[in-house]
């Protein structure tokens, strides 16, 4: 998968989560998280950096999810996130 394709199946996941109830979105978000591996070295580190602050605001969702708090900010934190990261590697 490239970068790219990562970045935008992490869109997509966050738009399926925000409309999901708590459970299911904590669990969609727990599917995404072995994506954020690097692709194996070939990325800037600006890419890096934008990936790696797309993955920490989705775990701050999830662990808003998983404590039953309210998650509509760290919603929007996370998609500023990864759109910074799509936008990085379009």
């Amino acid at each position: 998968m490239t970068e790219l394709e990562k970045a935008e199946h992490f869109l997509s996941v966050l738009t399926s989560a925000q409309a999901a109830a708590p459970q299911t979105a904590l669990q969609l978000l727990n599917g995404v998280i072995g994506l954020a591996k690097s692709a194996g070295g070939t990325e800037s580190m600006e890419v890096d950096e934008a990936r790696a602050s797309a993955l920490l605001a989705i775990c701050e969702v999830g662990k808003a999810l998983h404590r039953g708090q309210p998650t509509e900010a760290l919603f929007a934190k996370a998609f500023t996130a990864t759109e910074g990261w799509v936008s990085l590697v379009r």
